[in-house]
């Protein structure tokens, strides 16, 4: 299949199961929303700025499984202190990450793709690692099907740009399937001595720029 008519495939499949998805777990979603509520205070939702296709940053929407304490300086605390009851179940069986069917609804992200990372990342990449956003972020992925937050960054970056190299509707649909697995089994969820992974902060011995 040409590749211009598979993309157009994976486009009209993101909204048509983004849309059916949203409707079928309105009362999930709805759910969880008051939870949040009336357990943690509002916001509902956590808002942050990700890099998109081609680097260009976009909103990505997730329900909130932090709380806003600081301490006496007004410094957020560590991420271990700040997660909350609800938050650390949302996270664990990724729940908190439903609201980014709107980013799939809207075009920021696909079903499947490398997952969409900070913002303050871009000047980090090498060139080959920058090639991760060739293709659409998603919200399932090579990584998240293949090992998650256990894995290094370099690990995570491998799998990206193999997945950005070999894409095709079929690898979407075998990604999906294993995400999927993935997740109810939990796997994978906090890399070690973190709630999830560490900050990137660039490849070792990095002696080429964008």
């Amino acid at each position: 299949m040409n590749r211009k008519i598979a993309l157009l495939v994976k486009r009209i499949f993101d909204i048509v199961s983004s849309l059916i998805i949203l409707v079928l777990f309105s009362p999930l979603i709805v759910g969880i929303s008051l939870l949040i509520r009336f357990t943690d205070g509002a916001p509902i939702f956590f808002l942050q700025p990700r890099l998109g296709l081609h680097g260009k940053p976009f909103v990505i929407f997730k329900f909130r499984t932090m709380k806003n304490i600081k301490d006496e300086k007004g410094n957020l605390f560590p991420d271990e202190k700040r997660l909350s009851r609800i938050g650390n179940f949302l996270r664990s069986t990724t729940l908190d990450e439903i609201p980014e069917l709107i980013n799939i609804l809207k075009g920021d992200m696909s079903a499947v793709g490398p997952r969409p990372l900070l913002v303050e990342y871009r000047d980090l990449y090498t060139s080959e690692q920058w090639r991760r956003h060739e293709m659409r972020p998603g919200m399932a992925g090579p990584v998240l099907a293949g090992g998650r937050n256990t894995l290094t960054w370099e690990e995570k970056f491998k799998q990206d740009l193999w997945y950005v190299d070999n894409w095709s509707l079929w690898l979407d649909v075998k990604i999906l399937f294993r995400t999927i697995v993935s997740v109810l089994k939990r796997e994978g969820i906090s890399a070690e001595e973190h709630v999830t992974m560490p900050k990137f902060t660039g490849t070792k011995n990095q002696f080429e720029e964008r």
